[in-house]
């Protein structure tokens, strides 16, 4: 079993035992990620890029992930390949030898 499908299914379950599914539409889970994201930002304004606490750091990245996760288990999408289709794309998009200077 992947770990992704192994932190998904935890995921699944704690929202489960707290009837949580109600609430995780594609379009709540949607917004969760950019307030979430928001809340990662906010660690960021007005210090130096390394001042960040990384405590929150982890905390603010997890909800992120999570509701990524979960976000992409509503859809049955499966995040290792659609991570690894995305990565594909941006190498043609962008190849080596034009994202680099000669």
């Amino acid at each position: 079993m992947s770990e992704i499908k192994d932190i998904t299914d935890e995921l699944v379950k704690f929202r489960n035992e707290r009837d949580w599914e109600q609430f995780h539409n594609s379009k709540d889970l949607a917004l969760a990620i950019s307030i979430e994201a928001s809340e990662l930002n906010e660690l960021f304004l007005w210090k130096k890029a390394d001042d960040v606490n990384l405590e929150k750091l982890k905390e603010e990245l997890a909800d992120v992930f999570a509701y990524a996760f979960l976000l992409a288990e509503k859809n049955n999408l499966d995040v290792k390949t659609i991570v690894l289709d995305k990565i594909k794309a941006n190498g043609e998009k962008y190849p080596v030898d034009k994202a680099k200077e000669c």
